[in-house]
């Protein structure tokens, strides 16, 4: 990047010492006060000014304390970008240190900056890159705490096609003796008013991510984990929106983890009206010790703008996840359709029963095989056998390679289930080493589905763990793993390590997850894991920058999952969502929909099969195979198009979507009818995203609709899709600019 490129992502006046990012569609804007690296305006991008210092605020307001003594900016209105505790800011702090004189008071002043083309990659943890010089800009700024020899590097990316910044923090100790970082955010933004709402994404096993909208109010409105992982409870990701932002129109922030265990995300209201985002690991059980010269490093978080509504906010997470995140080999490259054998058989299969369904999907047009739990040492049930990656011979005679080696020889990739993180006590790797098990002394040990977790903050365990994974991937001919976790942590104490440390053991705990996958894929570089923890109980930006795709949900009734994948999109593309066609009624749920219903859904994730082939009559294996063509046609749109999101599922008796590539050449429309309803009135399904005045020709797959019009009418007078139902109806229309 030269010169000019950089200056024109950011911009910095060195005599005012002040910095604006911008890349025409965001800008933000820092300056210095009183030595206090201060947040000026961040929103929509601005023309650069020869002085943004307009924008301090230096009201006074009864009972605030100023900075020192020889000023008068009063700490408790000044925007902050990386707010300290004690020293009058009466809101939560970014960063809290516990000093050896029992001191938690600390002082980061200014100290200096440098910008650099592209962005660093952050020391084992995953983030966001940019490919060329010219695609990012990196700005970081240094502040330190001369009294105690803490520093603070604030490290900011631009992006420079997307309104997104990447901000982390690499905290240092400088000093002579020991600190204990007892907060360490990733983020803060104060913004100046309080007129938002927000948006949270909540849920449970199997109804994962459901946003949630609320008015911000004074307080704190916060959602957090503390299960060792990001969880399905709360996802790591909030959108907040002005109150009159819908999908197409207004103003909204949008804020993301790129983190995969416990996390605070927070909104803070003061009685003043403005308002302090903040993202961060959950302090509620952290302390992170930091000898004389050792660093910590927190993990990334990403701010995402629009002034265009929440599908362009949307849209530019999917672009930074697929352009700047996930892992080249296959961000945009189109992954095989599987059929994995879980719902098919569970625990009760032999290897001729594996090859049967092999067969079949190979027939149908089905590209990979999966073979899930219970192909390795003691494992007919979930009571015995996990952290024992070996094949058991009983079921496989010829072990993995022989597996491989057949589904190989039908044309077939052959992919894995993992389970790395867990262990069963009945389980060799149990019985050698029970000291592996996350446990605190003196303590019974908690339990779910007769696992318990493995100490990944221990090194010797991870590198175990991957000796097994590297036996079998090096002996096989394996293309795919499915990484399961079933399990949240529990007793959560590092026996490897003194009681000075035992505040560390949940983020090295990630750590060592992160090196895991680092490990294999240095290994194999060409694998392909899929996240799954319990289903979606771990869909978060940290997975994706290892995984291309993460299960989506356990719950794979095609009702549901209009909910979870709507609910999933707001954040995350449709190729990072793993999304089957499953048997019917339903295990989940009991429901019955259609084999059409269920793949119409279905399209719109990572597609694939989960059910039992062998016992579908001649005309479904039929319908199944012209599905698998469809989907391979068409695959590249799904997944590297713009969604549009059309109408919301929840609460309604429809739901709509639609993908439209780049050029708005070409687009794909899901449209749903959850519940049919008697004598109801016409209804429209509006379109978005193509050029107003050029001509499409429109036509739906089951043949009822064909239509040539402009642009302009199929999104503002729609498609009559009046006949559409009854209950858990589906129509794909496919959308066709003509030239």
């Amino acid at each position: 990047m030269d010169d000019h490129m950089q200056r024109s992502l950011v911009r910095v006046n060195d005599e005012l010492r002040q910095f604006h990012l911008s890349n025409g569609r965001i800008s933000m804007i820092l300056g210095v006060a009183a030595g206090k690296l201060v947040n000026l305006y961040t929103g929509a991008a601005v023309p650069d000014s020869a002085d943004f210092g307009y924008l301090h605020d230096d009201r006074f307001r009864v009972q605030s304390s100023t900075v020192d003594e020889r000023t008068e900016r009063f700490v408790e209105q000044q925007r902050l970008e990386y707010p300290e505790f004690g020293r009058g800011d009466y809101r939560h702090p970014a960063i809290e240190v516990a000093q050896p004189n029992g001191s938690r008071l600390t002082d980061l002043q200014y100290v200096g900056y440098s910008v650099s083309p592209g962005k660093p990659a952050l020391a084992g943890l995953p983030a966001t890159f940019a490919g060329g010089g010219s695609v990012a800009t990196t700005l970081d700024i240094v502040l330190c705490d001369e009294l105690i020899g803490l520093a603070v590097t604030l490290r900011y990316t631009i992006f420079r096609d997307d309104p997104v910044i990447a901000r982390s923090a690499l905290i240092e100790n400088r000093g002579m003796e020991p600190l204990t970082l007892e907060r360490a955010a990733s983020f803060n933004l104060d913004l100046p008013d309080a007129d938002y709402t927000m948006t949270e994404f909540t849920g449970a096993w199997a109804r994962e991510r459901t946003p949630r909208t609320q008015p911000l109010h004074p307080g704190i409105q916060q959602i957090e984990s503390l299960r060792g992982a990001s969880g399905p409870y709360f996802s790591p990701n909030a959108i907040f929106a002005r109150p009159a932002t819908t999908e197409d129109e207004g103003e909204a922030f949008g804020l993301a983890f790129v983190y995969s265990g416990n996390f605070d995300l927070h909104a803070e209201v003061d009685t003043y009206g403005a308002t302090r985002l903040q993202l961060g690991i959950n302090p509620l059980g952290f302390a992170w010790r930091l000898e004389p010269g050792e660093s910590f490093q927190t993990p990334e978080a990403l701010l995402g703008y629009t002034d265009r509504g929440l599908n362009t906010l949307s849209q530019s997470f999917h672009r930074a996840v697929l352009d700047h995140l996930q892992r080249p080999q296959w961000a945009r490259r189109e992954r095989p359709i599987l059929i994995n054998n879980w719902e098919a058989t569970y625990f009760d299969f032999t290897e001729d029963k594996l090859l049967d369904l092999a067969r079949l999907a190979k027939r149908v047009g089905i590209e990979l095989f999966v073979l899930d739990d219970g192909w390795f040492g003691a494992r007919t049930s979930d009571n015995a056998g996990l952290g024992d990656w070996t094949a058991n011979p009983d079921r496989l005679p010829e072990g993995i390679a022989g597996i491989a080696r057949k589904i190989n020889d039908l044309g077939m990739d052959f992919g894995l289930w993992f389970e790395p993180e867990m262990v069963n006590k009945d389980s060799d790797l149990y019985r050698a080493h029970p000291d592996w098990v996350l446990s605190t002394p003196g303590r019974g040990q908690s339990v779910y589905r007769n696992q318990y977790v493995l100490n990944f903050a221990n090194p010797a365990v991870v590198d175990g763990i991957f000796g097994q994974m590297h036996a079998i991937l090096s002996g096989a001919n394996v293309a795919y793993i499915k990484w399961d976790m079933n399990r949240f942590i529990t007793e959560a104490f590092d026996a490897t390590r003194g009681a000075e440390r035992q505040g560390e053991v949940m983020h090295r705990y990630m750590l060592g997850v992160y090196a895991l996958y680092e490990r294999l894929f240095a290994a194999f570089p060409d694998l392909i894991i899929e996240g799954c923890a319990s289903g979606g109980s771990r869909f978060d930006l940290g997975v994706l920058a290892y995984s291309p795709q993460i299960w989506t949900s356990d719950d794979t009734d095609a009702i549901e999952r209009l909910s979870i994948q709507y609910g999933t999109s707001y954040f995350f593309p449709v190729s990072a969502m793993g999304a089957h066609v499953s048997i019917t009624p339903n295990h989940q749920t009991g429901r019955s929909t259609s084999l059409d219903m269920r793949a119409a859904v279905a399209m719109f994730g990572t597609f694939g099969y989960e059910m039992d082939l062998t016992s579908l009559p001649d005309a479904e294996l039929e319908a199944i195979a012209g599905q698998v063509a469809f989907f391979k046609e068409h695959a590249p749109l799904l997944h590297n198009g713009d969604l549009y999101r059309l109408i919301a599922p929840y609460g309604h008796r429809r739901a709509a979507w639609m993908s439209v590539s780049a050029d708005r050449a070409h687009a794909i429309v899901g449209d749903y009818v959850i519940l049919g309803q008697p004598n109801r009135g016409k209804s429209r399904l509006y379109l978005r995203g193509l050029d107003a005045e050029a001509r499409y020709h429109a036509v739906s797959t089951d043949g009822r609709f064909e239509a040539t019009r402009s642009g302009g009418e199929f999104m503002r007078i729609g498609i009559d899709d009046s006949d559409l139902g009854p209950d858990f109806a589906s129509r794909i229309y496919l959308v066709d600019r003509v030239d």
